[in-house]
């Protein structure tokens, strides 16, 4: 299977969450969290996602950060299955885990918890 062209990704791309950043062959987000833990935990939902899905981001864990980088590396680009797996985080984040819309942890929240 080839990678998708770059009208294919942008049109996919158009319907997660405008903080999804389309590169050349990959999809970035950062993630501002509260402190290490809460970038650990989200990182860890994250990952059981991924496993269930068979397809597994690239994850930067930091303090009060957490940095996801999206793309098939069997393909060398972009696949359906990179937009499906933004979409499953964005979900994940649209769930409430003490996030504010850009991305920064709310004062006082508890942090990611599903």
């Amino acid at each position: 299977m080839p990678p998708l062209t770059g009208e294919q990704a942008g049109e996919l791309a158009a319907a997660l969450d405008p903080a999804w950043d389309l590169g050349e062959g990959e999809l970035r987000r950062t993630l501002r969290l509260r402190d290490f833990n809460a970038a650990l935990g989200l990182a860890v939902r994250i990952g059981l996602i991924a496993e269930d899905q068979g397809h597994h981001p690239d994850l930067d864990v930091g303090w009060g950060r957490l940095g996801i980088r999206l793309t098939t590396h069997a393909i060398g680009g972009l696949s359906t299955n990179d937009f499906v797996m933004a979409a499953k985080i964005d979900r994940l984040l649209a769930r409430g885990l003490g996030l504010r819309e850009d991305g920064s942890a709310v004062p006082g929240s508890s942090g990611p918890s599903a």
